[in-house]
């Protein structure tokens, strides 16, 4: 927990010194050493592998929006309007530094803080998602984003919001395990997949909805319920597909394969180009008959210009995220925690794999982002915001001990953060 700053004085303190003297410690002084003490104690106690991961796939994702930028400039440029080549780099650099700003600010939060700004935010971004189909921008078919003097898409920063507040949810089993939590986490489910499908983003949803089965899990879900939400969960896709046309499309297109014309071949095509050490930077000529080279398959740029060993190391730093957390959690005693920690890494790591799986024609086209590495506006800031409340619901004193997490007694020993 982060040490609170107390208010200075009004007047000069006199400090002590080495040699028997007295020195005077000003307001702006007493206030700096506070503040120094805070960030101490802030990087003693912070995750420093994870935020290590976490910046690494960062670096890597800046020099792949550099690959890329030359063909998403080129297939955007106009007559009236000719981008550059690094366009969509120096605006990725921009987006990135602030969302390099929003973490770190979500990281120094204390626990409680961070999960009441992140319910906060989830109620926010549900109303924001109301409003899409009534006021949203309309970009490619879909009206996903609210213009508020920046385009905001509401989806993406509900991400790490739903996670903590379903955890939140989730975690009151602990205090009381006669309180309904699954019915109520599964009604906070249905209203976020109606808002989303009617925008309409069925790829989402499915994200949404993987976040979900995963937390209920955790939280001890009866075998004969999760025999029934797997049910409902084929139910739910066998209607979407006969009933929405979204989806229809996308699975239709997944299912014959594609043909020459088809992104997701394109895809594949540009991916394997590059052989294992790939072509070099800039030197890829695939990826400049491919669409959305700088977001939906940047995964595809890299394995042409940087070689599919690349690829293979993007993967294990997913992979390398994902144990870091579990064994962070391992010794974990508060079920909120564990629920929260688990949440928001099953959403960037099941968003990262599908969007992999899609560039390997391995699963239907989603227009899913690859997290920390495709460009993106609203979408970088919130899934680094994401990251920061990951980091600071992981914060924890080295100095203090904690008991084993032990599923079978977990409703005594652990308690609900309210």
């Amino acid at each position: 927990m982060m040490a609170t700053a107390h208010a200075t004085p009004t007047r000069a303190v006199p400090v002590p010194t080495r040699d028997g003297g007295v020195r005077v410690i000003g307001r702006a002084n007493r206030y700096r050493r506070s503040r120094r003490s805070e960030l101490v104690i802030w990087w003693r106690e912070i995750d420093r592998v994870l935020l290590g991961l976490v910046l690494l796939l960062v670096t890597i994702g800046a020099v792949a929006v550099a690959a890329a930028s030359p063909a998403s400039a080129h297939r955007l440029s106009t007559q009236q309007k000719s981008l550059g080549d690094l366009y969509f780099f120096w605006l990725h650099l921009r987006w990135l530094s602030l969302g390099l700003l929003t973490m770190f600010a979500a990281s120094v939060l204390p626990k409680e803080t961070a999960r009441r700004v992140a319910i906060i935010l989830a109620a926010a971004m549900i109303m924001g998602l109301v409003l899409v189909p009534l006021v949203g921008t309309e970009v490619k078919g879909a009206r996903r984003w609210l213009n508020l003097g920046i385009s905001l898409q509401p989806s993406e920063f509900l991400k790490p919001g739903f996670a903590v507040a379903l955890a939140w949810i989730l975690s009151w089993r602990a205090r009381d395990p006669n309180i309904p939590v699954i019915g109520i986490s599964m009604a906070l489910m249905g209203l976020v997949a109606v808002l989303l499908m009617a925008q309409p983003d069925f790829g989402s949803t499915v994200l949404f909805m993987a976040v979900w089965f995963v937390l209920v899990l955790l939280a001890g879900l009866p075998v004969r319920h999760i025999v029934g939400a797997i049910g409902l969960i084929v139910v739910g896709v066998i209607a979407a597909y006969l009933f929405y046309p979204n989806a229809t499309h996308r699975i239709d297109a997944f299912l014959s394969g594609g043909s020459e014309f088809d992104q997701v071949d394109l895809a594949m095509r540009t991916l394997l180009n590059g052989g294992w050490g790939g072509t070099g930077l800039w030197l890829g000529t695939r990826k400049m008959a491919l669409p959305e080279a700088h977001t939906d398959y940047i995964f595809s740029v890299i394995g042409e210009e940087f070689g599919l060993i690349m690829c293979g190391v993007i993967v294990l730093i997913y992979c390398a995220i994902v144990m870091r957390v579990l064994l962070r959690l391992l010794d974990e005693d508060d079920l909120f925690t564990v629920l929260a920690a688990s949440g928001l890494t099953a959403q960037l790591a099941g968003q990262a794999f599908i969007n992999i799986l899609v560039n390997l024609q391995l699963f239907p086209s989603k227009g899913m982002t690859l997290p920390l590495i495709s460009y993106g506006g609203s979408s970088t800031i919130a899934l680094l915001l994401g990251v920061g409340f990951l980091l600071a619901i992981t914060r924890r004193n080295p100095y203090l001990s904690r008991d084993t997490l032990d599923p079978k007694d977990r409703p005594q020993n652990m308690t609900a953060q309210l």
